[in-house]
């Protein structure tokens, strides 16, 4: 897909960096230059990436994926936004875990096939939560191990925030399981649930049984 055929929210984030990097080349902002630029260029990653592994990204998972980068990248580390804005973090927090729940869904539907018979709605939205609260886990595992090895000061205020972190992360691990839930109940009228319609319409080769 082209680029100039995304859609324009990601044009609009696009435009976003590229100006924040240009306005930092011209005030010799090097560092900042490079993170906008690096940020930018980190969004293309899953546009070429899935025409490499044959899987179809809806336009809205593209989208996401880099408003998540661009806030956490760039505005959290560069701008400050985890220092200057008290909720930035938490807010990221449940959106990468609302992430993860999804991809939890998608994993067991290609497991199982899309057999929606095979595919109990609970054993699914069990299986997306506990992997999106893994992914949390590991999170919080790297962080401590970089605070721990290189100096750096990622969990901030000790244990309270490690555990704030996993507690916000089981609540955006129980939205994206719910969706699954949701999805295999033929529900509708939900964004998440239309963004995993999308994704298995636009990827029924994954789940097509042999």
């Amino acid at each position: 897909m082209r680029l100039l055929d995304q859609p324009w929210p990601l044009k609009a984030i696009w435009l976003v960096l590229l100006a924040e990097a240009a306005v930092a080349l011209f005030n010799a902002e090097w560092v900042v230059a490079f993170a906008a630029l690096g940020t930018a260029a980190l969004t293309l990653v899953p546009i070429y990436v899935q025409r490499v592994i044959d899987v179809h990204i809806p336009s809205g998972f593209l989208v996401a994926i880099a408003a998540f980068l661009m806030a956490t990248l760039f505005l959290g580390e560069v701008r400050d936004f985890y220092e200057r804005i008290w909720w930035w973090d938490i807010m990221l927090h449940i959106g990468s875990a609302v992430a993860f729940g999804l991809v939890g869904v998608i994993l067991m539907l290609i497991l199982v096939k899309g057999n929606r018979l095979t595919a109990a709605p609970i054993t699914v939205s069990f299986f997306a939560f506990c992997f999106a609260v893994m992914i949390g886990v590991l999170w919080e595992i790297l962080e401590f191990t970089m605070d721990q090895t290189l100096g750096t000061n990622t969990q901030k205020s000790g244990l309270d925030d490690t555990m704030w972190d996993l507690i916000v992360d089981c609540l955006g691990a129980a939205i994206g399981a719910a969706a699954g839930w949701v999805y295999l109940k033929d529900g509708e009228g939900w964004a998440l649930t239309a963004a995993l319609k999308d994704f298995v319409r636009g990827n029924r080769h994954l789940f097509a049984r042999r």
